[in-house]
């Protein structure tokens, strides 16, 4: 297990070390750079006024100065609320006002947005990091602000904690608040000792982020892999090929992916495919949504058996799975961790048992608290103080977990539970799918029934033929009550870069006007 050190320490080792890279481009930023940054940063935060337990923004795409600013509230005992930029400027607004920040730092690229959801808000400090010609009204340049500052650490540093909004994929985004741990800076935080133990992370990690940073793992699993000593590569935005010249290119030895992405890469021709060398990857590990079946075997043929799993969330619990024991349960996300055993409780509060289907609660998961909504932290907790994220499975015989879906999506037709999840597992494996989304929608007999709404594949004509051999595909692998009615196609799903499936605006265009039970 390698050392957990301060970026600081790192710095005075390899001061001239990349403590990241961004894929694109290969342009660096030394752990000296960095630390520099960030010290600088921290102690214009305090010059502000701000302590312990403040919080501040981040309104940035992939770039490299995300992490001064990251750092320099991590190492100041501040929230950082990394905002999502591609919600609209309302939602956006919310987040900064729920969020109770208290500076607000974006980038050229983003500064228009960021004056449009800034306007009006009673922030201390408003910051543009990089070079810009022409500031928007109220925003100074960071560099400009902190160039006198002392590059050295700041007195009684604690560590802070990132503050993540929820993707808002069933309604508006929720902010997870951790309580600090008031530590010294250099203790670490949980998923240094969490993560950074559980991984291979180590002087010589080359740490492949292909997501965006505003995500909870992608932000500090890469902050992880910096704290020991190890190089972040990021990604703007992903691209199948770019991942795996990427790998080539800095010699990656883990990488953290979402389903979605395993399955573009597996889409990718061949011989592109097989153009790249990936032998410096130790690890490739994927997390955020189940991952079908075949997509997971294709992997593993593919890239070895270096493929981990994990179901893990911003708001808690954890548990994982590595190649060997996926082969031989196969469609499972993993056994818990032993301090943290998993529950699958009835409607009615009461336990089931193995292979009954029911809501996934952690014993033992982290006190967390979602910020300004005390209901729905209270609604999180079963009478016995477990704790649940909303997703839905079950336990085998030998507690091994599966997911089903999430407890939202779940489509009840003529008083049938239809888990989508399943039915988007087949159809994603059909050659001519893209990307698919399967959704309940008004059914004045059933209440609701099966639509799937489908991104045909590059090349491949949507029409009812294809919706006529779709239907027929599922049938020929699932129950015909869970098969879709009907297929509907469209360019492009609306996923966020991150994977994560916006089902809620898809729902609200087959229940415009309607009263839907989806919550």
């Amino acid at each position: 297990m390698s050392e957990l050190r301060t970026i600081d320490q790192q710095a005075l080792l390899t001061p001239d070390k990349p403590a990241l890279v961004m894929a694109h481009d290969g342009s660096a930023v030394t752990f000296a750079e960095l630390v520099e940054r960030s010290a600088r940063a921290a102690h214009l935060l305090r010059r502000l006024g701000l302590r312990p337990g403040d919080g501040i923004a981040v309104l940035m795409e992939n770039n490299p100065r995300y992490f001064d600013v990251c750092w320099a509230a991590q190492r100041s005992g501040l929230y950082y609320t990394t905002i999502n930029w591609h919600l609209a400027p309302d939602e956006a607004r919310y987040v900064l006002e729920d969020s109770a920040s208290r500076v607000l730092v974006t980038s050229p690229r983003l500064a228009g947005t960021a004056e449009e959801i800034a306007r009006g808000m009673p922030l201390v400090a408003r910051y543009v990091a990089g070079d810009m010609a022409e500031l928007p009204d109220g925003f100074e340049s960071l560099d400009a602000a902190a160039a006198g500052l002392p590059a050295t650490r700041p007195p009684d540093e604690t560590e802070g904690a990132a503050m993540i909004y929820s993707s808002g994929t069933t309604g508006r985004p929720k902010g997870v608040r951790h309580p600090l741990s008031h530590a010294e800076y250099g203790h670490g935080t949980a998923a240094d000792h969490v993560v950074g133990e559980r991984y291979p992370f180590g002087p010589d990690t080359v740490y492949l982020s292909p997501a965006p940073l505003y995500h909870a793992a992608p932000i500090m699993w890469s902050m992880v892999a910096q704290r020991r000593g190890g190089t972040a590569v990021i990604m703007e935005s992903f691209d199948a090929e770019l991942a795996l010249r990427s790998i080539e290119r800095y010699r990656v030895t883990l990488g953290q992916f979402v389903p979605t992405m395993f399955i573009r890469m597996l889409r990718l021709d061949p011989q592109v495919r097989g153009r790249y060398d990936l032998s410096s990857l130790r690890m490739a590990v994927h997390a955020a949504a189940p991952c079908p079946v075949w997509a997971k075997e294709q992997m593993l043929a593919w890239w070895g058996p270096i493929i981990w799993e994990y179901l893990g969330a911003s708001d808690g619990g954890y548990v994982a799975i590595g190649p060997e024991d996926w082969l031989a349960h196969k469609g499972s996300v993993g056994r818990p961790l032993d301090t943290m055993p998993v529950h699958i409780l009835g409607d009615d509060g009461a336990e089931l048992g193995a292979g009954e289907v029911g809501t996934i609660y952690f014993e033992g998961a982290s006190q967390i608290e979602y910020h300004n909504d005390p209901g729905k932290t209270s609604a999180s907790y079963s009478r016995q103080g477990w704790r649940t994220v909303g997703d839905v499975g079950y336990l085998d015989s030998d507690g091994y977990l599966y997911l089903t879906d999430r407890k939202a999506n779940v489509i009840i037709s003529g008083g049938v539970n239809i888990y989508p999840q399943a039915v988007e597992d087949v159809l994603s494996g059909h050659p001519a799918v893209l990307d698919v989304a399967v959704v309940g929608v008004p059914n004045d007999e059933f209440g609701e029934e099966v639509k799937a709404v489908v991104q045909p594949a590059d090349g491949v004509r949507a029409g009812p033929e294809l919706e006529t051999e779709l239907i027929a595909y599922c049938r020929a692998r699932l129950g015909h009550f869970q098969c879709p009615r009907s297929v509907d196609f469209e360019s492009e799903l609306p996923r966020l870069p991150s994977g994560k499936l916006l089902k809620r605006l898809l729902k609200d265009r087959y229940w415009q006007g309607r009263a839907s039970r989806v919550i």
